[in-house]
């Protein structure tokens, strides 16, 4: 559940206002829903984004991977200003982007800048010293062989959940928020994340691909490693919709996945 600023014990938002200095006033978003806080602080300096979960979350470990990986994927992903634990929480303030989500509709003129931010994240190498997750390990259970998986692997840093709400237009760029899960892996599978969400939004397989294919990357993939893929976000977002039949937007994603996984099967 979502935790207001005011529910913060006075110990937590001293520490807070030790970094930020005085705030003026709050705004809770209701994006973002993995992080038990996520606030905008308007500071004398400025507005701060502040996320956190508390630390007995079972999920908390994200945290420090997100500050860890920040240096690496900034300025595309929003500089990590500072990060701090209290008694209860690990806390991380961000630069604030002031910006809205993506659209991914047909016609968009958001589209291309999406391709843009792909193809920059695609050049960044996965630092050796930091531990990331590995492609292949988060999606072995949606494939046929451990041979199949190996397709996948790479050195790129991967965001993989390209949620409009994960990607800000600000300034005529594309930002990319939330970096809780980056991954290690092959450098096509973030614009095969995105064919997905382009589906869900009204493209056919074909128009989805080809925007994908605007990311030189694309162009790196084996066909059968994307056949793979596609069957293995079939397969994920299908657990995801079954776990959740009354949320709409994951069996819309359930059904894109699918469409996907049909039109690469030959």
């Amino acid at each position: 559940m979502r935790t207001a600023w005011d529910d913060l014990s006075p110990a937590t938002r001293g520490a807070i206002t030790a970094r930020t200095g005085p705030i003026y006033a709050t705004s809770s978003t209701d994006k973002g829903m993995n992080s038990e806080l996520a606030v905008t602080l308007h500071t004398g300096s400025g507005p701060v984004f502040v996320k956190g979960l508390r630390l007995d979350h079972p999920r908390v470990w994200t945290q420090q991977r997100e500050a860890t990986i920040n240096p690496y994927v900034a300025p595309l992903a929003p500089r990590l200003l500072w990060s701090i634990k209290t008694d209860e929480w690990h806390l991380l303030g961000f630069e604030h982007l002031h910006g809205r989500p993506a659209e991914y509709a047909r016609g968009s003129d958001d589209l291309p800048l999406v391709a843009e931010a792909i193809t920059a994240l695609a050049k960044v190498h996965a630092p050796v010293d930091v531990e990331l997750k590995q492609i292949e390990q988060r999606f072995a259970d949606y494939v046929d062989a451990p041979g199949d998986a190996a397709l996948l692997r790479g050195d790129t840093v991967l965001h993989t959940d390209w949620t409009p709400d994960n990607v800000l237009i600000v300034d005529g760029a594309a930002r990319v928020v939330d970096w809780a899960w980056p991954t290690r892996g092959a450098a096509w599978i973030d614009a095969a994340c995105w064919v997905v969400w382009l589906i869900s939004a009204g493209h056919t397989p074909d128009e989805a691909e080809l925007w994908a294919a605007k990311t030189p990357a694309w162009a790196t993939a084996p066909p059968r490693a994307v056949d793979v893929f596609a069957v293995a976000q079939q397969r994920l977002w299908t657990g995801i919709a079954a776990d959740n039949p009354e949320t709409g937007w994951k069996r819309s994603l359930a059904d894109a996945a699918t469409r996907w996984a049909d039109h690469r099967r030959p």
